[in-house]
This record gives C-alpha cells, structure tokens and sequence, in this order.
C-alpha cells in the first residue's frame, strides 16, 4: 500500500485541482475545442466591450480628448488592478475545503484593501497632477478629464478581484458556462449604462466609458456570486484535505506571488507607454487612437488569452496531452492572425476603424498603420499562452515571471528609441514597441519552454515519494 505522496513544493500542489480536470483519455483536438470555446467566449466578450466604448466616446463631443483621457485613466486601472488578476488561477487551484477558502478570501481582502487605498492616493489631486502632468505629460484638458474617469474607476481593482475569485470557483467546479453567463451580464450592464447615460446626460466622453465600466464590472462581481453559492456550499460541505500545509498563508504567498508580478509587470508598462506617447509627436491624437487600436488587437488576441487554462487542464501526466495542445495552438494562432490580417490590410480597416469604432477622418489615417503593425500580435500572444501553460505545468513560473520582464524592457527601451531618438508618431512607436516586446518574451521563453517539454516527456515530472 502506498501512503500520501510528498510533493518537492508544496506551493505547487495548488495545480491538482487543474489535473483533475484533465480526461482520463489523452486529449483530441475535438474535446480541447470543447473545453476552450467556452472560456474563448468569456474573452471575446470582454474584448468587444474595448471597441464599444471607444464608439460611443468616439461620437460624443470632443472624441480625440475624451478617448486620450479615457485611454490614459483605463491604462491607470489596469496597473493597480495587476496583482488581483491571478486570483482566477489561484482560486481555481486553491480551493478545495472550507479551510482554503476562508484562508484565499482573506487573502483577496487584504489584497483588495491595499489595492484601494493605493488607487485612493493615486486620485489625490497634488499626487495624481504630478504623476499625468509632470510624469506623463498630458495636457491639462486631458489631465482633468483623465482624474474624473479615474476616479470613477475607483471600484474596478476590488469588483475584479472578487469576480475572479468567485469565476475560480466555479472553473473548479466545472461550471465554465456561468462565467460566460457573468460576462454577458457585463456586457449588457456596460452597453444600458453606456447608452443610457451619453443619449440623456451631458457627461465627457471619459467619464461616461469609465463610469459604464465601473458599474458593469460590480454588476458581474454581484452575479458571479449569486452563481457560486451552490458551489460554495459544496466546498464548506467537502472533507477537510490532508494537505493543510499548501493552504497556509504563506504557501498561499509562495504560489500567489510571483505569479502576480507576471501580470504587474505586464500591464505596469502601460502608463510608461503613455508617458513616452504624451512626449512623442502627435501626442494627443496618438493618445486617442490607441485604445481603438489596442482593443481590436486584443480582440484578435483574446483566442489565445484562455488557451493557457485548457492547455494546463489537459496537458496530463508526463506531457501526454503536448502533441495534441501543440496542434491546436498552431491551429489558433493561424485563424487569429488571418482574422486581423483580414483587417489590418484590407479597406475593412477603414469600415470598422470609422463605421464601427467611430474615428474621424483625421484620427482614421493615424490608426491604420499602428493596427498592421501589430497585426502580429494575436500569433504572438497565443504561442507565449502555450509556452506560459507548459512551463507552469512543469512548475518554472520563474520562467514566466523573466520572459514578461524582458517583454517589459524592450517595449520600454523600443518606446524611448522611437520617440526620442527617431521622433516617430506615438501611436505607430507604441505599435513598433509592444510588438518587438512580445516577440522578445517568445524568444526568452523558448529554451525553458524546450526544456520542460524535453523533461517531462523523459519521466522527470512531478517528483513524489510513495511507499
């Protein structure tokens, strides 16, 4: 008889609540595709609301302002909302009783807490003018606009750490279709406020898109749960697990951690961006085109954000799913960039760029030449979601944590070169950098990544004593 086998790092046990999604037959493109779709709506649906918004701010008076002071404030939640953002993950993972529950909620209040507080200094007037005038740069009409959208931004880090909590749990739980359930209630919630509020009211253009995401994102915070309680039950009810030792706060902080400066590091570049954006030619305009730019980019890239999940789900013991996962991935990176591509370099660039984002003319031949550039983007994303899920699997998440770090200094680096040196317009020196960034990480990630793929295929996985 075997006992309880002993794991090398306990901080990694969190991932067995991923195994035991996994089939007990190898995986097939078929079942993958069955998983993924799901998952791949929830993103799509997150992504359409980048360009919703951006129409509507685009036709409400003073569109190019209104869309810089927007894309600066957005850019400013995303930042302080990056550590909260594996809370997805790490709720999926943690999760198995009433002790990790309690424990990881705990640990997400404390987290939203400081968070807030954080978001609270940053909106403090003399702290928040320093940072967009002195830092950024903005121009004092953009930097007023961008303080009120901020600050109704307020409830956005918190509303998404609880969302992706209460989404952790249901993923555990095999209930993917109420997490798709909970985005469609945003998008409505976006879409009614968002109308509502721009056909009766005389609000800016940043103020209306950031006060629509603010009650769309505690709206879905509220449902996702409503939608878990039943699962939530299950869990208190469940048997105490023999590992009590992986669910401690400090395992919690092992595991959680160094995932969270993956997505900090990921998404703190982008105010860097708008600092070297507000300095570089056509600042304004630059400014305005980059949220209509990089939400259709992320539209495309949004197929691959949720291969990461299903590849770890279904990568199996010893890497026995890697073929299959591999195919697939090829298969989603070539539908993703013949979709943008289709776009980018088509006149379809300019009926979706003016009829369906709403740019002027003046902002259209601005747009255009940032959005073929990135058209590489989506490929891009979705090979690095694959190299991410298997070295996770292979538990070096230190590997992840450098590759995003070397995305983050050439795009820095690029941006300084651009504008500075070359006096390139903003938007197309910001498309030059964020693609150079993410070819960089796919590139530091490739050894790791055939390295891990090499020693697990060759019986060196997870390490476990058994007598």
């Amino acid at each position: 008889m075997s006992i309880a086998a002993v794991h090398v790092s306990t901080s990694f046990g969190f991932l067995r609540t991923f195994r035991s999604m996994v089939q007990s037959d190898p995986p097939t493109l078929r079942s993958v595709a069955n998983q993924w779709i799901p998952m791949s709506a929830t993103w799509i649906m997150m992504a359409v609301e980048g360009p919703f918004l951006a129409a509507v701010i685009a036709r409400l008076p003073n569109p190019d302002v209104n869309l810089a002071a927007y894309g600066v404030a957005f850019s400013f939640a995303m930042l302080l909302e990056a550590p909260i953002i594996m809370m997805l993950s790490a709720s999926t993972a943690i999760v198995k009783d009433i002790v990790s529950y309690k424990r990881l909620r705990n640990f997400l209040l404390a987290m939203n807490t400081v968070i807030t507080l954080c978001m609270i200094v940053l909106i403090l007037p003399p702290v928040f003018h320093f940072v967009a005038t002195r830092l950024i740069g903005l121009p004092i009409r953009v930097a007023r606009l961008t303080h009120t959208a901020t600050t109704v931004l307020l409830p956005w880090p918190a509303a998404i750490g609880f969302r992706r909590f209460w989404n952790g749990i249901l993923i555990s739980n095999r209930l993917t279709r109420r997490v798709a359930y909970g985005t469609l209630v945003r998008l409505a919630s976006i879409a009614a406020v968002a109308t509502i509020i721009a056909a009766w009211t005389r609000m800016e253009g940043a103020v209306v898109g950031a006060l629509a995401l603010s009650v769309a994102v505690t709206v879905e915070a509220v449902a996702s749960r409503i939608m878990t309680s039943t699962s939530i039950r299950r869990v208190q009810a469940a048997v105490l697990s023999h590992d009590a030792a992986s669910s401690s706060y400090g395992a919690i902080a092992r595991f959680y951690f160094p995932l969270a400066m993956t997505s900090v590091l990921a998404l703190g570049v982008q105010p860097v961006i708008a600092f070297f954006v507000g300095r570089s030619r056509m600042p304004i305009v630059s400014l305005a085109v980059l949220p209509v730019v990089n939400s259709t980019v992320f539209l495309f890239r949004s197929f691959g954000h949720s291969l990461q999940e299903v590849a770890i789900a279904n990568m199996g013991p010893g890497f026995t799913g890697y073929p299959v996962l591999r195919r697939f991935a090829v298969l989603l990176g070539a539908i993703s960039t013949f979709g943008i591509l289709c776009i980018a370099f088509t006149p379809l660039s300019h009926l979706w760029l003016k009829g369906v984002a709403g740019l002027e003319d003046r902002l259209l031949s601005a747009a255009v030449p940032p959005l073929m550039i990135q058209s590489a983007i989506p490929a891009a994303s979705v090979l690095m979601a694959f190299q991410h899920a298997v070295l996770i699997s292979a538990r070096r998440t230190t590997a992840v944590t450098t590759g995003t770090f070397v995305e983050a200094c050439v795009i820095v680096g690029t941006l300084a070169l651009l504008t500075m040196g070359f006096d390139i317009v903003g938007a197309t020196a910001a498309a030059f950098a964020l693609l150079a960034g993410r070819l960089s990480a796919n590139l530091s990630l490739w050894y790791p990544h055939r390295a891990a793929v090499h020693r697990m295929l060759h019986g060196h996985a997870e390490t476990t004593l058994s007598l």
